[in-house]
């Protein structure tokens, strides 16, 4: 076992790594930009490094720095969180070139899975369902003109090399293709440095599935069930759940087998998510593979009684799965908010600034990952996330409930926050009958009263 991790990241999941250290023995080594010299993963790990100026091109995606602040305090392993270098093949080459274990899935599965249309590819041979598209990137408005007559309207234009919903393109008809062709170009080049897209058959009224996939360096590859995660708005997550209210128990089944059909066909060891997206005649599609731990990852650990990143330091210190398939099932619902200092009036815009008063809620089934504390000042320069809201209940009723109860408790004043509408959202008919799909934002408007009373 390890005896040193440096934790590439920030914010709340680098504080959630720094606990699991801490319960397995680890002593955890934190970076830090001079914007975050007193952010709590700094002030709480057993050593911090600054590694950079504010802006994250100087500090948190700087791997020159990161690596040296790894060889001078001596860490023999780096977790690098979600975001950031966390898909980066380039990174954990060059970590593991100095002896430093990399806890993910590899340079090799990396470079595979990051591409979004290897991936596809890669999943079309496994055997595994995938979404009529091209064969591949798309160079050119001729070529894209011919793939879009071949697979039909409405369709997606996507980045290859996409994630957190950037470099994505709905096209309803051919008279929108060159525009919406153009502008997912130039914002994959502007977001990924890669401007290559590819296009995919746009599944109507989707939910969006996800399966949680553990691999070892043994061979042994499970599944630790789905998150739904259809909440979204502009291709973000809001919302996730497990269990999903769609899945039947074959249909759990049989897209549990596709997810870990995948991750063996990729040689994938380490935790990743397999995500698809089922249709409304409730066949299911490969859509990408995440090979990361998820911003979401506490509602799985709350459903199977897992610490995910704990298993992410065994795997990648060469210890097996301790468990199989069959000895894995699911206990009760849980559900997973993220609330980010955002106004909700002004169309969402970050709001950083200073935490004057706080209350993070708590009681039964309430679980809180955060890294903010009163008199915290929020930096302008990274992702607006405060804090994630899990709750556990024995079924989703009493889930929702807790979630409810828990989320008019959240208060933070100085800056503006969306707990008021992610409780507008639990309080919505559709989402409590879970009738709803992707589209649920899309026409649904937030009223911006005060819903804590």
């Amino acid at each position: 076992m390890f005896k040193r991790i440096l934790i590439a990241n920030r914010g709340e999941i680098a504080v959630r790594v720094i606990r699991t250290c801490r319960d397995l023995g680890i002593l955890s080594v934190a970076i830090y930009s001079e914007a975050d010299r007193d952010a709590m993963h700094a002030q709480i790990a057993d050593e911090a490094i600054c590694v950079g100026p504010p802006r994250a091109a100087g500090s948190y995606l700087h791997m020159e720095r990161i690596l040296a602040a790894a060889c001078a305090v001596g860490a023999d392993a780096i977790h690098p969180g979600y975001g950031f270098l966390s898909e980066n093949a380039d990174f954990a080459d060059r970590a593991e070139a100095l002896g430093i274990t990399y806890i993910g899935p590899g340079s090799k599965a990396l470079r595979l899975l990051g591409d979004k249309a290897r991936a596809v590819r890669a999943a079309k041979l496994a055997g595994v369902p995938t979404i009529p598209g091209s064969d591949g990137p798309v160079h050119d408005i001729g070529q894209a003109s011919q793939t879009a007559r071949a697979i039909g309207y409405p369709l997606y234009i996507k980045a290859v090399a996409g994630g957190g919903g950037r470099g994505i393109r709905l096209v309803r008809e051919e008279a929108e293709l060159e525009a919406a062709f153009d502008l997912a170009r130039a914002e994959a080049q502007a977001s990924f440095a890669a401007s290559d897209v590819y296009m995919e058959r746009a599944i109507v009224k989707p939910r969006h599935v996800e399966f949680q996939v553990l691999g070892d360096h043994h061979g042994q590859v499970v599944h630790l069930f789905e998150r739904e995660c259809s909440i979204q708005r502009r291709h973000q997550k809001l919302i996730e759940e497990s269990p999903s209210p769609l899945l039947t128990r074959e249909m759990r089944q049989e897209m549990g087998e596709a997810a870990v059909k995948l991750a063996r066909a990729a040689g994938y060891h380490n935790a990743g998510t397999v995500e698809f997206l089922v249709g409304e005649d409730k066949r299911f599609y490969f859509m990408e593979m995440n090979p990361r731990i998820q911003v979401e990852h506490p509602v799985t650990e709350c459903v199977t009684g897992m610490d995910l990143v704990a298993e992410q330091i065994r795997i990648a210190a060469g210890q097996p799965l301790g468990f199989a398939q069959e000895d894995l099932s699911l206990d009760g619902h849980a559900i997973e908010c993220r609330v980010n200092a955002e106004d909700p009036s002004k169309d969402f815009a970050p709001r950083p600034g200073s935490i004057m008063a706080l209350n993070l809620p708590g009681g039964p089934g309430v679980r809180v990952d955060a890294a903010i504390y009163q008199g915290y000042v929020i930096p302008p320069y990274y992702d607006s996330l405060l804090a994630k809201l899990i709750v556990f209940g024995h079924d989703r009723a009493q889930a929702i409930a807790r979630a409810r109860r828990a989320m008019a408790e959240f208060l933070v004043e100085g800056v503006p926050t969306t707990a008021d509408f992610h409780l507008q959202i639990l309080r919505d008919y559709a989402f409590a009958s879970g009738d709803y799909t992707v589209e649920f934002l899309e026409n649904w408007r937030f009223s911006g009263e005060d819903s804590s009373l």
